[in-house]
């Protein structure tokens, strides 16, 4: 059995060994209310460093709202290099969308706009205390099906728990004694008004995607039973549109007769 304890410490040893290496004095995490933010910004706080957590709701539901500032509270009580900031974006949001819907632009890209608003945040508070954002993706999300918005949660600095599948980090925040009601509730990414979760989104559970993402990466395809086979078509398909996401951004090189050598 994998002892918990030990890897949060790790990870966030490695946290403060990155940020002192290049001379940053803060660490900025953006909590949402759900389990991956609630761990990282944890995991960041251990490292005795100045840690700076955000709640940045737009339209939020008032469940994710309160579980971050209750996660926030509860950081703060046991850590006291922990500062926080509220910053309701709803109405920076609002006069965003006001100004491009008679463009005709699509509700996806507007919510996707909601993940940007808050990376944009994150980024004026760390680049005015000389801080770097620290993402809070999964391994599933980051590096299987990309479900995250480009230079939105995408755009950070470092990614702590970018090589934990989704249950790993369940079982750090159990270790860490995260709020039971975080660990309890359905993960959503927080850009609907209406709350859907990621597994409405998506169409399979974390389980699911993680048993998907091996089995990916096997030499030959098993014996397996039919919603293994919808979930596996799920996570091809998911892994194969997102993966500009994930890879490098294409560069044109010119070759050596254009350069005149």
């Amino acid at each position: 059995m994998k002892d918990w304890g030990k890897i949060a410490e790790e990870i966030s040893i490695w946290i403060k060994d990155y940020a002192e290496g290049n001379g940053i004095e803060t660490l900025v995490v953006g909590v949402s209310g759900g389990i991956d933010s609630a761990v990282t910004s944890t995991l960041s706080a251990m490292t005795g460093m100045e840690t700076v957590v955000l709640n940045m709701p737009i339209h939020q539901d008032p469940l994710q709202y309160e579980l971050s500032n209750s996660h926030i509270e509860w950081m703060k009580s046991k850590w006291g290099n922990v500062e926080s900031r509220d910053f309701d974006l709803s109405s920076t949001y609002d006069k965003f969308c006001s100004e491009l819907r008679e463009d005709g632009i699509s509700e996806l890209s507007l919510a996707n706009s909601r993940a940007r608003l808050r990376m944009t945040t994150l980024y004026a508070i760390a680049g005015s205390n000389n801080g770097i954002v620290v993402g809070t993706g999964n391994k599933v999300e980051d590096f299987g099906v990309g479900f995250f918005t480009k230079y939105g949660d995408g755009g950070v600095d470092i990614s702590p728990i970018a090589d934990l599948f989704k249950s790993d980090v369940y079982a750090i925040g159990e270790e860490l004694e995260i709020l039971k009601e975080i660990r309890e509730t359905p993960p959503t990414d927080g850009l609907w008004g209406d709350g859907r979760t990621d597994e409405e989104q998506i169409g399979a559970s974390y389980e699911e995607l993680e048993w998907a993402m091996k089995e990916a990466e096997k030499p030959s395809e098993s014996d397996i039973s039919e919603r293994e086979q919808e979930v596996l078509e799920i996570y091809m398909g998911l892994h194969t549109t997102n993966l500009h996401k994930m890879s490098r951004i294409p560069v044109f090189k010119l070759n050596s007769d254009d350069r005149g050598n």
